[in-house]
């Protein structure tokens, strides 16, 4: 019974999961669809015809290639504003971090990045010694040199271009950490922040788990979208302009709207408890499906239902 629950809950597939535009095969996220189409072990028919009219950015299948070439252009990311990267290597302290009590259309949306210097005997540990946030309009609202809370014994300058000077009056990390969970939680107590109806920012980002440890800040996992592959960019300015830039690209999607709630909203929560195992075991595998729900959350949601 266990695994035919357990096959219910990841057969049964969302309109918005991920899915091969050749094959239909459903995937559980974009980085294992890539991995289907352009991968090491890629499914070999699905390649082949994605090499011709496939888009490496969005993972859209075209008509033709000449299709492809046109798609491509369109779906191409801009580079960031020509000269920040210069103005930022001499930029101190910018702060416009805001606690805003307004109702808009929606959660507002905050990209981060970090760059690390090394800590530790061998330079190993990463530290981190600069902090970029921006928002959806690609505006600097908080950048500035971080002082670690231990001693920096590998700047990486060859990645970071840090060097000991630039730390020298740099905000304490524990100064950072407070100013950016106050911003982010935008006056809601950690605690009571819910993935929908509050004022807590969702928080976009590449590797964001591992930043948010190096500066010893907790967010809830309901209003992070990380995992957003920027290519190894080293400015935390474009590297936000990146994130947030595929953020906005894949929140823009046009699903339709399915006829029954999230798997985590309220009335689908208890669907498997163990209480009631009985009642499961005396049900068809039609009725099953008929109650599963994908678990699959696509960005495309996170402003529906908002007025």
């Amino acid at each position: 019974m266990e695994h035919l629950v357990d096959h219910m809950r990841t057969s049964f597939h969302s309109i918005h999961e991920p899915a091969c535009g050749i094959c239909g095969k459903h995937c559980r996220s974009f980085e294992s669809l890539r991995e289907h189409l352009i991968g090491p072990l890629p499914k070999v028919e699905c390649a082949r015809i994605f090499s011709t009219r496939g888009c490496i950015l969005c993972l859209t299948i075209l008509d033709s290639p000449n299709s492809q070439r046109v798609h491509r252009r369109a779906c191409q990311q801009p580079n960031a504003t020509n000269g920040l990267v210069y103005c930022m290597g001499n930029l101190g302290i910018h702060d416009e971090l805001r606690i805003d009590n307004t109702r808009g259309k929606g959660p507002q949306v905050i990209a981060l990045s970090c760059k690390m210097v090394g800590g530790g005997s061998d330079g190993s540990m990463d530290l981190c010694a600069r902090i970029c946030l921006v928002d959806e309009q690609e505006n600097i609202v908080f950048y500035a040199y971080v002082k670690p809370h231990v001693p920096v014994t590998n700047y990486r300058f060859e990645t970071t271009g840090m060097r000991p000077e630039y730390l020298r009056d740099a905000m304490p990390l524990r100064q950072v950490q407070r100013k950016i969970q106050d911003f982010m939680c935008n006056g809601e107590p950690v605690w009571k922040i819910r993935s929908r109806g509050g004022r807590a920012r969702i928080l976009v980002g590449h590797g964001l788990d591992h930043e948010l440890e190096c500066m010893g800040m907790e967010y809830p996992t309901v209003m992070i979208r990380y995992d957003i592959h920027t290519g190894g960019i080293q400015d935390p300015y474009e590297d936000c302009v990146a994130t947030m830039r595929l953020y906005m690209r894949m929140r823009s999607q046009n699903h339709k709207t399915e006829s029954y709630p999230l798997a985590n909203d309220p009335q689908n929560r208890n669907n498997f408890a163990s209480w009631r195992e009985s009642e499961l075991q005396n049900m068809t595998p039609e009725e099953l499906l008929d109650i599963s729900r994908s678990d699959f959350y696509c960005w495309c949601l996170d402003f529906k239902g908002y007025a």
